[in-house]
């Protein structure tokens, strides 16, 4: 009978055990899932509410969902919309036409060869695209531009509209106004344009660019591409950029996209104002790529103002020739370091002409600005006042001086030092540069012949009777067999009855005269800002600048005609 009686009773056992974990089950997967309602069997409630231990941090799933979503929309930049909104009516697109003759176009049409099976189609469809064109067809651009008067003047690259018979203003809402050229100025390429609108337009404002930093935040807004009211933002990469655009580059670069098409475009501040104009762009494939140049505020609106005014640009004019000063000109003068703007000749006639700045000074200061390399000083010049009269800080005999020179004005043509150059790149005004990266000059109007006596050197009747009869025997120095000047030599070598010093007849090869391209019939006027009148004194300048525990000869070499330029020989 036992074992008949232990059987139930086990099995009893055994059926509330199983009951109790299935319960334990079903309590787990509501905490975890929370998808399943809770469930028990019938008669088994006991075991089941020990099990729900885990159930308290149940709650706490729902509440991190929403935190965790709340921070995502703030990972991203703040928006731009609200500046971009109240900018885009004053960004204008600009379309120009030209009429162009066929001679002047891509080229003659394609033909097929005679008797080709294609012949007559080839003439057939290029006929009918160039008959009803007559001599001349249209060609047109775009760009872009911005309204800076609601009266309707606008700003634009010179080069958006160059040459263009047509020009034809496109505003954001859609409207169209024919343009009228008021001013325009190559060396920076600017240009001002006036409309006439029916009601006041929205014009924006020039901001200081000269207090943006790298790293800044821009807004560009445009016409890419022929898609208006185009809108990019990017940081201000680099400053001062000389792209070699003009003589008064000092370029913006901007990673903010600019394409085909923004040209003209304004270079937004986070304030709304414009601190660059969109100009150029570096691309192999012709799009962005992140580097792309803006003409500064600081440099822009003065000329805006100008053209806007009179119609053309009126900049301030010093009247010399200059070059930059290299380490070895710097050592021969005492300077510490390479700085500034070497005065290589003062124009007959200019402003400074009055002795006040002489060749051989370097132009620390002009006007209070600092002068750190010689392409400052034409745009600091460039962008005073005509008439104005300013402190220019000199180095002179080794002492900095202050001297007062009143502005002329920079007559625009093609032989003024601050245009362009000849096409290898040196300065085609007269001044003789060897070497591209030793001389350079600036703002000379063209006046003619321009050749003058040289500083210091006696009339060319009186040279002869002020040294002695030795001092005309050929001396070897710094590389170079030198000689007195004589009608022989003059004939010689074409040298300038108003040239004076001490020819070179020779230039030893790999010396360190040749490497700094001095060549025969050069004339040394000055060593050290000394005349020579003699080859002895050549020899006796350079031994007592040796004995000084100076590295480098200051020279003041003339070329044949006259022109100047300042070369630092080193002395072995």
């Amino acid at each position: 009978m036992a074992p008949t009686n232990r059987s139930p009773f086990r099995r009893t056992l055994a059926l509330l055990a199983s009951v109790a974990i299935l319960a334990q089950a079903g309590v787990s997967e509501v905490a975890f899932a929370q998808t399943a309602p809770e469930a028990t069997a019938p008669g088994v409630a006991a075991p089941v509410p020990a099990a729900p231990a885990p159930t308290p941090p149940a709650p706490a799933a729902p509440q991190q969902t929403p935190t965790i979503q709340g921070v995502v929309p703030n990972n991203g930049p703040a928006s731009v919309a609200d500046l971009a909104e109240g900018l885009l009516d004053a960004v204008v697109n600009i379309s120009t036409s030209q009429n162009v003759k066929d001679d002047e176009g891509v080229g003659p049409a394609p033909r097929a060869p005679d008797g080709s099976p294609f012949q007559e189609f080839f003439n057939d469809f290029f006929n009918k695209q160039q008959g009803g064109k007559g001599p001349n067809h249209n060609v047109s651009s775009l760009g872009s531009g911005f309204v800076i008067d609601p009266t309707g003047y606008i700003v634009t690259n010179n080069h958006v509209i160059e040459g263009a018979d047509d020009i034809e203003v496109n505003f954001a809402n859609g409207s169209k106004l024919k343009a009228k050229l008021i001013g325009t100025d190559t060396k920076t390429d600017l240009s001002v344009l006036k409309v006439e609108p029916k009601a006041p337009l929205k014009a924006v404002k020039f901001g200081d660019s000269s207090t943006m930093r790298i790293g800044d935040w821009v807004m560009a807004i445009g016409n890419p591409f022929g898609f208006g009211g185009s809108v990019t933002v990017g940081i201000i990469s680099g400053r001062g950029r000389n792209i070699n655009a003009g003589p008064y580059d000092n370029f913006i670069q901007t990673d903010a996209a600019i394409n085909k098409g923004n040209s003209g475009g304004p270079l937004f501040n986070m304030k709304g104002e414009v601190i660059g104009i969109n100009t150029a762009i570096i691309s192999p494939s012709g799009g962005s790529i992140g580097i792309g140049f803006s003409v500064p505020s600081e440099l822009a609106s003065g000329v805006v103002e100008q053209l806007r005014q009179y119609g053309e640009t009126r900049r301030g004019w010093l009247g010399v020739r200059i070059q930059p000063v290299t380490d070895d000109i710097a050592d021969s003068l005492g300077l510490d370091t390479a700085k500034g703007a070497l005065v290589a000749g003062v124009i007959k006639g200019g402003p400074v002409d009055d002795g006040s700045i002489k060749a051989g000074d370097v132009i620390l200061k002009f006007d209070g600005k600092t002068v750190n390399e010689m392409r400052d000083l034409p745009r600091v010049v460039a962008e005073s006042t005509v008439g104005k009269e300013v402190d220019v800080v000199v180095l002179r005999d080794g002492k900095e001086q202050t001297v007062k020179v009143k502005l002329g004005r920079l007559e625009d043509s093609d032989q003024a030092a601050a245009g362009g150059g000849a096409p290898d790149g040196s300065q085609d005004d007269g001044v003789i540069t060897p070497d591209p990266d030793e001389n350079n000059d600036m703002d000379e109007p063209d006046t003619g012949d321009q050749t003058q006596p040289l500083p210091g050197a006696p009339a060319p009747d009186q040279h002869q009777g002020q040294v002695s009869p030795d001092a005309a025997t050929p001396k070897n120095v710094l590389g170079l067999s030198l000689s007195l000047l004589s009608p022989e030599t003059r004939k010689a070598f074409g040298i300038a009855e108003s040239v004076d010093g001490v020819v070179v007849t020779e230039v030893a090869p790999g010396s360190a005269s040749a490497e700094k391209g001095l060549k025969p019939g050069d004339v040394i006027v000055e060593v050290a800002q000394e005349f020579m009148k003699s080859p002895d004194a050549v020899a006796a300048k350079v031994k007592s600048l040796k004995q000084e525990g100076r590295r480098n000869a200051q020279l003041m070499i003339a070329s044949a005609n006259g022109d100047l330029r300042f070369v630092a020989v080193p002395m072995e």
